[in-house]
Protein backbone atom coordinates (compact mmCIF):
# COMPACT_ATOMS: atom_id res chain seq x y z
CA UNK A 1 0.00 0.00 0.00
CA UNK A 2 1.30 3.44 -0.81
CA UNK A 3 2.29 6.07 1.99
CA UNK A 4 0.82 9.08 2.63
CA UNK A 5 3.29 10.97 0.57
CA UNK A 6 2.87 9.10 -2.25
CA UNK A 7 -0.26 9.39 -2.46
CA UNK A 8 -0.21 13.10 -2.27
CA UNK A 9 2.54 13.40 -5.07
CA UNK A 10 -0.20 11.09 -7.18
CA UNK A 11 -2.83 13.76 -6.19
CA UNK A 12 -1.37 16.72 -7.10
CA UNK A 13 0.18 14.69 -10.16
CA UNK A 14 -3.26 14.25 -11.47
CA UNK A 15 -4.78 17.58 -10.60
CA UNK A 16 -2.05 19.00 -12.71
CA UNK A 17 -2.59 16.94 -15.56
CA UNK A 18 -6.57 18.08 -15.26
CA UNK A 19 -5.50 21.64 -15.49
CA UNK A 20 -3.89 20.39 -18.91
CA UNK A 21 -6.55 18.46 -20.56
CA UNK A 22 -8.98 21.36 -19.08
CA UNK A 23 -7.27 24.16 -20.84
CA UNK A 24 -6.94 21.90 -24.07
CA UNK A 25 -10.07 21.49 -24.14
CA UNK A 26 -11.26 25.21 -24.09
CA UNK A 27 -8.38 25.70 -26.03
CA UNK A 28 -10.18 23.79 -28.91
CA UNK A 29 -13.69 25.10 -28.80
CA UNK A 30 -12.00 28.69 -29.21
CA UNK A 31 -10.23 27.19 -32.20
CA UNK A 32 -13.52 25.36 -33.52
CA UNK A 33 -15.54 28.27 -32.97
CA UNK A 34 -13.57 30.78 -35.12
CA UNK A 35 -12.95 28.04 -37.82
CA UNK A 36 -16.58 27.59 -38.16
CA UNK A 37 -16.98 31.63 -38.06
CA UNK A 38 -14.05 31.84 -41.38
CA UNK A 39 -15.29 29.02 -43.37
CA UNK A 40 -19.19 31.48 -43.02
CA UNK A 41 -17.49 34.01 -44.26
CA UNK A 42 -16.61 32.85 -47.52
CA UNK A 43 -18.93 30.16 -48.22
CA UNK A 44 -21.21 32.68 -50.32
CA UNK A 45 -18.39 33.20 -52.45
CA UNK A 46 -18.31 29.50 -53.70
CA UNK A 47 -22.10 29.04 -53.63
CA UNK A 48 -21.73 32.06 -56.09
CA UNK A 49 -19.14 30.17 -58.23
CA UNK A 50 -20.75 26.96 -58.29
CA UNK A 51 -23.93 28.82 -58.94
CA UNK A 52 -22.33 30.46 -62.55
CA UNK A 53 -20.39 27.15 -63.55
CA UNK A 54 -24.56 25.93 -62.79
CA UNK A 55 -25.53 28.48 -65.57
CA UNK A 56 -22.82 28.17 -67.89
CA UNK A 57 -24.48 24.44 -68.20
CA UNK A 58 -27.63 25.43 -68.47
CA UNK A 59 -27.05 28.01 -71.49
CA UNK A 60 -25.25 24.77 -73.70
CA UNK A 61 -25.27 21.38 -73.43
CA UNK A 62 -21.84 21.88 -75.96
CA UNK A 63 -19.84 23.04 -73.61
CA UNK A 64 -16.50 21.10 -73.60
CA UNK A 65 -14.20 21.27 -70.32
CA UNK A 66 -10.58 18.99 -69.60
CA UNK A 67 -12.34 19.41 -66.39
CA UNK A 68 -15.30 17.40 -66.60
CA UNK A 69 -16.30 14.08 -68.17
CA UNK A 70 -17.29 13.95 -71.25
CA UNK A 71 -21.25 13.29 -71.58
CA UNK A 72 -20.67 10.23 -73.75
CA UNK A 73 -19.26 8.66 -69.64
CA UNK A 74 -16.03 8.17 -68.06
CA UNK A 75 -12.45 7.17 -68.99
CA UNK A 76 -10.72 5.07 -66.42
CA UNK A 77 -8.64 6.44 -64.87
CA UNK A 78 -4.71 5.17 -64.27
CA UNK A 79 -2.89 7.62 -62.33
CA UNK A 80 -4.58 8.73 -58.95
CA UNK A 81 -3.83 11.54 -56.74
CA UNK A 82 -4.62 11.95 -53.49
CA UNK A 83 -4.56 14.84 -50.96
CA UNK A 84 -4.92 13.16 -47.37
CA UNK A 85 -5.71 15.61 -44.57
CA UNK A 86 -4.35 14.81 -41.16
CA UNK A 87 -3.53 16.75 -37.90
CA UNK A 88 -0.39 18.27 -36.66
CA UNK A 89 -0.41 16.73 -33.60
CA UNK A 90 -2.07 13.68 -31.81
CA UNK A 91 -4.29 13.55 -28.41
CA UNK A 92 -7.54 13.63 -30.67
CA UNK A 93 -8.59 10.26 -29.95
CA UNK A 94 -8.83 7.71 -33.28
CA UNK A 95 -9.00 11.14 -35.45
CA UNK A 96 -5.41 10.72 -37.64
CA UNK A 97 -5.98 6.70 -37.40
CA UNK A 98 -9.44 6.85 -39.06
CA UNK A 99 -7.85 9.07 -42.03
CA UNK A 100 -4.85 6.96 -42.45
CA UNK A 101 -6.49 3.87 -42.30
CA UNK A 102 -9.01 4.91 -45.14
CA UNK A 103 -6.31 6.56 -46.89
CA UNK A 104 -3.98 3.14 -47.33
CA UNK A 105 -7.76 0.96 -48.10
CA UNK A 106 -8.62 3.47 -50.80
CA UNK A 107 -4.59 3.55 -52.64
CA UNK A 108 -4.43 -0.25 -52.35
CA UNK A 109 -7.37 -0.27 -55.15
CA UNK A 110 -5.16 1.36 -57.67
CA UNK A 111 -1.34 0.59 -58.91
CA UNK A 112 -0.18 3.97 -60.01
CA UNK A 113 -1.14 6.76 -57.05
CA UNK A 114 0.53 10.04 -56.22
CA UNK A 115 0.36 11.39 -52.32
CA UNK A 116 0.14 14.40 -51.22
CA UNK A 117 -0.44 14.99 -47.40
CA UNK A 118 -1.73 17.62 -45.10
CA UNK A 119 -0.74 17.74 -41.53
CA UNK A 120 2.47 16.77 -40.12
CA UNK A 121 1.44 13.24 -38.45
CA UNK A 122 0.19 11.95 -41.73
CA UNK A 123 3.61 13.13 -42.94
CA UNK A 124 5.60 11.36 -40.46
CA UNK A 125 2.96 8.07 -40.80
CA UNK A 126 3.47 7.34 -44.35
CA UNK A 127 7.49 8.15 -44.29
CA UNK A 128 7.75 5.96 -41.97
CA UNK A 129 5.57 3.41 -43.83
CA UNK A 130 7.09 4.10 -47.09
CA UNK A 131 4.17 6.00 -48.80
CA UNK A 132 4.06 7.27 -52.45
CA UNK A 133 4.59 10.53 -51.06
CA UNK A 134 5.17 13.45 -53.53
CA UNK A 135 4.71 16.44 -51.62
CA UNK A 136 3.79 17.66 -48.12
CA UNK A 137 2.32 20.61 -46.81
CA UNK A 138 3.36 22.17 -43.49
CA UNK A 139 1.78 24.72 -40.80
CA UNK A 140 -1.67 23.94 -43.11
CA UNK A 141 -3.40 21.53 -40.58
CA UNK A 142 -3.29 24.01 -37.65
CA UNK A 143 -3.94 27.34 -40.07
CA UNK A 144 -6.52 26.60 -42.34
CA UNK A 145 -6.62 29.58 -45.02
CA UNK A 146 -7.92 30.56 -48.63
CA UNK A 147 -4.17 31.52 -49.35
CA UNK A 148 -3.09 28.07 -48.68
CA UNK A 149 -6.12 26.15 -49.95
CA UNK A 150 -5.15 28.37 -53.25
CA UNK A 151 -1.63 27.02 -53.33
CA UNK A 152 -2.23 23.87 -53.19
CA UNK A 153 -5.24 23.72 -55.53
CA UNK A 154 -2.36 24.97 -57.84
CA UNK A 155 -0.26 22.64 -57.47
CA UNK A 156 -2.81 19.88 -57.84
CA UNK A 157 -4.00 21.21 -60.70
CA UNK A 158 -0.47 21.42 -62.22
CA UNK A 159 -0.44 17.54 -62.14
CA UNK A 160 -3.72 17.37 -63.89
CA UNK A 161 -3.02 19.83 -66.65
CA UNK A 162 -0.11 18.28 -67.57
CA UNK A 163 -1.40 14.81 -67.46
CA UNK A 164 0.91 13.11 -64.69
CA UNK A 165 -2.33 12.39 -63.20
CA UNK A 166 -6.31 11.65 -64.07
CA UNK A 167 -7.75 11.97 -61.22
CA UNK A 168 -7.58 13.98 -57.93
CA UNK A 169 -9.51 12.35 -54.74
CA UNK A 170 -9.26 14.41 -51.03
CA UNK A 171 -9.77 12.25 -48.03
CA UNK A 172 -10.79 14.19 -44.88
CA UNK A 173 -12.88 14.41 -41.83
CA UNK A 174 -16.00 15.71 -41.95
CA UNK A 175 -17.75 16.50 -38.51
CA UNK A 176 -21.60 15.44 -39.48
CA UNK A 177 -22.61 17.06 -35.37
CA UNK A 178 -20.87 17.20 -32.19
CA UNK A 179 -21.02 14.00 -31.39
CA UNK A 180 -19.77 11.93 -34.30
CA UNK A 181 -17.58 12.94 -37.49
CA UNK A 182 -16.89 10.37 -40.95
CA UNK A 183 -13.96 10.26 -43.07
CA UNK A 184 -14.76 11.02 -46.77
CA UNK A 185 -13.17 10.25 -50.06
CA UNK A 186 -14.47 12.98 -52.55
CA UNK A 187 -13.12 13.25 -56.38
CA UNK A 188 -12.29 16.80 -57.00
CA UNK A 189 -11.35 16.78 -60.75
CA UNK A 190 -12.89 15.53 -63.13
CA UNK A 191 -16.13 16.42 -62.53
CA UNK A 192 -19.69 15.27 -63.60
CA UNK A 193 -22.11 17.44 -64.49
CA UNK A 194 -24.55 16.25 -62.12
CA UNK A 195 -22.63 17.50 -59.68
CA UNK A 196 -24.32 20.72 -60.81
CA UNK A 197 -27.28 20.23 -62.17
CA UNK A 198 -29.85 17.90 -61.49
CA UNK A 199 -31.48 15.67 -64.25
CA UNK A 200 -34.32 17.43 -64.47
CA UNK A 201 -32.23 20.56 -65.31
CA UNK A 202 -30.39 18.76 -67.30
CA UNK A 203 -33.21 17.71 -69.56
CA UNK A 204 -34.09 21.66 -69.85
CA UNK A 205 -30.68 23.43 -70.41
CA UNK A 206 -31.33 25.06 -73.47
CA UNK A 207 -34.51 27.28 -71.27
CA UNK A 208 -32.05 30.04 -70.21
CA UNK A 209 -29.69 31.27 -72.53
CA UNK A 210 -26.60 33.58 -71.05
CA UNK A 211 -23.88 34.75 -73.36
CA UNK A 212 -20.45 34.04 -71.91
CA UNK A 213 -17.38 35.94 -73.64
CA UNK A 214 -15.18 34.98 -75.38
CA UNK A 215 -16.68 31.15 -74.86
CA UNK A 216 -18.80 29.18 -72.33
CA UNK A 217 -15.44 26.56 -72.25
CA UNK A 218 -12.99 29.45 -71.69
CA UNK A 219 -15.37 30.62 -68.44
CA UNK A 220 -15.56 27.38 -66.97
CA UNK A 221 -11.55 26.71 -67.34
CA UNK A 222 -10.99 29.92 -65.76
CA UNK A 223 -13.87 29.81 -62.51
CA UNK A 224 -12.89 26.04 -61.88
CA UNK A 225 -9.23 26.72 -60.57
CA UNK A 226 -11.63 28.98 -58.15
CA UNK A 227 -14.16 26.18 -57.30
CA UNK A 228 -11.27 23.71 -56.45
CA UNK A 229 -9.30 26.27 -53.79
CA UNK A 230 -12.85 26.52 -52.32
CA UNK A 231 -13.44 23.00 -52.43
CA UNK A 232 -10.20 22.10 -50.14
CA UNK A 233 -10.69 24.94 -48.48
CA UNK A 234 -13.94 23.66 -46.79
CA UNK A 235 -12.33 20.14 -46.85
CA UNK A 236 -9.54 21.62 -44.79
CA UNK A 237 -11.59 23.56 -42.37
CA UNK A 238 -14.05 20.64 -42.23
CA UNK A 239 -11.08 18.19 -40.96
CA UNK A 240 -9.49 21.19 -38.93
CA UNK A 241 -13.25 21.61 -36.46
CA UNK A 242 -13.04 17.39 -36.94
CA UNK A 243 -10.24 17.57 -35.64
CA UNK A 244 -10.34 20.18 -32.34
CA UNK A 245 -13.93 18.05 -31.66
CA UNK A 246 -12.31 14.39 -31.48
CA UNK A 247 -9.46 16.61 -29.45
CA UNK A 248 -12.36 18.51 -27.19
CA UNK A 249 -14.14 14.49 -26.65
CA UNK A 250 -10.47 13.19 -25.74
CA UNK A 251 -10.41 15.68 -23.08
CA UNK A 252 -13.42 16.20 -21.99
CA UNK A 253 -12.85 12.17 -21.19
CA UNK A 254 -9.58 12.22 -19.80
CA UNK A 255 -11.29 15.03 -17.46
CA UNK A 256 -13.72 12.98 -16.18
CA UNK A 257 -11.15 9.65 -15.87
CA UNK A 258 -9.14 12.25 -13.92
CA UNK A 259 -12.15 13.11 -11.50
CA UNK A 260 -12.60 9.80 -10.93
CA UNK A 261 -9.09 9.15 -10.23
CA UNK A 262 -8.83 11.83 -8.10
CA UNK A 263 -11.52 10.19 -5.96
CA UNK A 264 -10.51 6.90 -5.63
CA UNK A 265 -7.14 8.43 -4.58
CA UNK A 266 -8.91 10.78 -1.84
CA UNK A 267 -10.54 7.55 -0.40
CA UNK A 268 -7.37 5.41 -0.22
CA UNK A 269 -5.79 8.65 1.07
CA UNK A 270 -8.19 9.39 3.89
CA UNK A 271 -7.98 5.35 4.51
CA UNK A 272 -3.98 5.80 4.78
CA UNK A 273 -4.31 8.73 6.96
CA UNK A 274 -6.57 7.74 9.12
CA UNK A 275 -4.93 4.40 9.55
CA UNK A 276 -1.55 6.08 10.36
CA UNK A 277 -3.43 8.44 12.87
CA UNK A 278 -5.06 5.75 14.65
CA UNK A 279 -1.73 3.79 14.94
CA UNK A 280 -0.44 6.92 16.25
CA UNK A 281 -2.78 7.30 18.44
CA UNK A 282 -2.15 3.77 19.68
CA UNK A 283 1.05 4.08 20.07
CA UNK A 284 1.10 7.36 22.49
CA UNK A 285 -1.99 5.30 24.56
CA UNK A 286 0.69 2.23 24.81
CA UNK A 287 3.33 4.43 25.31
CA UNK A 288 1.12 6.29 28.84
CA UNK A 289 0.43 2.92 29.80
CA UNK A 290 4.10 1.49 29.97
CA UNK A 291 4.56 5.11 31.80
CA UNK A 292 2.05 4.35 34.04
CA UNK A 293 3.23 0.99 34.84
CA UNK A 294 6.80 2.20 35.47
CA UNK A 295 5.68 4.82 38.07
CA UNK A 296 3.10 2.58 39.86
CA UNK A 297 6.91 0.18 39.72
CA UNK A 298 9.27 2.72 41.03
CA UNK A 299 6.61 3.86 43.89
CA UNK A 300 6.11 0.23 45.03
CA UNK A 301 9.92 -0.36 45.48
CA UNK A 302 10.36 2.82 47.02
CA UNK A 303 7.65 1.79 49.32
Amino acid sequence: MANIKELKNRIVSVRNTRKITNAMYLISSAKLRKAKEELAKTRPYFECTEHEIKRIFQSTTETKSHYFYPPTGRKPAETYAYLVITADKGLAGAYNHNVIKRAEAEMRKHKKVRLYVIGEYGRRYFKAHHGPVEETFFYTAQDPTFRRAREISIRLLEEYNSGRVDEIRVIYSDMENEMTSTVKRVRVLPFERKAFLSEEEQAHCSDQMYKFEPSPSVVLDQMIPSYVAGFIYGAMVDSFSAEQNARMTAMSSANKNAEELLGELQIEYNRVRQSAITQEITEVASGARAQKKKKKKTSAQDT
